[in-house]
């Protein structure tokens, strides 16, 4: 019972990153119906942000572990912000009224240019960084286990918990967050009844790169060690848990992330780790086929 205890606490953490991750997935696809595949490395560029800027407050003397770490958050907020911001210029808004499959072309295309960018800037060599949020509480122990919840981990929870929250307000209560549901149900109406549709769009990227810098951050305090190529592997997991939940629900996005986390961390846990991926994928595939929109998507109504 420790050790499922202890996998539970561990899926839950990895879940939360994946969720972070999959609602720009969903946010994306739910106002304008395109996949963000450069939205995984966006992720991993919020990652080299955090730890370039962790490195550079240690030269500068910052040794407070707390104002470190809000500095690193909100200067690497905006950095990665500026990141999603550009790539919907370049990349997305001159393809929005093409063929749906051009979109998709040019996101795989930014996927690969954010890749080698990192890969050329700072090397193709995993990135270290000494623990910075370290300590936790023994909920137990028993039969030769302790049951760990480490402050990470808190952290990790605490800080997605208060996302979802603030993201949730601002989807509901603010005047941004009526302007993307109007964009989502129609383009053209919102457009005719004052909606600046571009900047909404835009804004909606940049809200979607914030929460992936912030999931870059927390993977970095996690695991410590980050490289060019984990924006490809979390990418296609927070796209698989968005699909899972539902894409385009925002709670169904922090639902397959919590979901597909579990599977990685409990198959890892009591089955052989190399194919943890094949039990997330298939699991997802059972799903679609009872639910082909998802635990909690909405089916989609054509307009006519």
């Amino acid at each position: 019972m420790s050790y499922f205890l202890q996998q539970l606490i561990n899926g839950v953490a990895l879940g939360s990153i994946y969720g972070l991750i999959a609602i720009g997935y969903t946010m994306v696809y739910g106002i304008i119906g395109m996949i963000n595949f450069a939205h995984g490395d966006i992720f991993m560029v919020g990652s080299f942000i955090a730890l370039i800027l962790f490195l550079i407050l240690l030269s500068l003397g910052v040794t407070m572990i707390p104002l470190a770490l809000l500095i690193v958050l909100l200067v690497a907020m905006c950095l990665t912000a500026v990141w999603g911001w550009t790539v919907e210029r370049i990349a997305y808004r001159p393809l929005r009224e093409s063929f749906r499959l051009a979109p998709l072309i040019t996101a795989i295309g930014m996927s690969i240019v954010l890749q080698n960018f990192i890969q050329v800037a700072q090397g193709a060599r995993v990135k270290p960084l000494q623990p910075v949020v370290t300590g936790g509480y023994v909920l137990s122990e028993g039969g030769g286990f302790s049951v760990i919840l480490s402050n990470i981990q808190i952290l990790i929870v605490v800080t997605t918990l208060v996302l979802m929250v603030l993201f949730w307000l601002v989807i509901t209560r603010t005047a941004l967050g009526r302007a993307q549901r109007a964009c989502e149900q129609d383009r053209l109406m919102a457009s005719l009844s004052g909606v600046n549709v571009d900047r909404t769009i835009s804004l909606t990227f940049v809200l979607g790169a914030m929460l992936a810098a912030v999931a870059g951050l927390l993977y970095l305090l996690y695991y410590g060690v980050i490289d060019f190529y984990i924006g490809f592997i979390a990418g296609i997991k927070a796209f698989t848990a968005a699909v899972f939940g539902g894409i385009g629900s925002l709670p169904g996005a922090m639902l397959g992330g919590l979901i597909i986390g579990l599977i990685e961390t409990f198959w890892s846990a009591y089955f052989s780790i190399e194919y943890k991926d094949v039990a997330a994928f298939s699991m997802l595939a059972i799903v679609l086929i009872f639910f082909p929109t998802g635990l909690l998507g909405r089916p989609e109504v054509e307009k006519v």
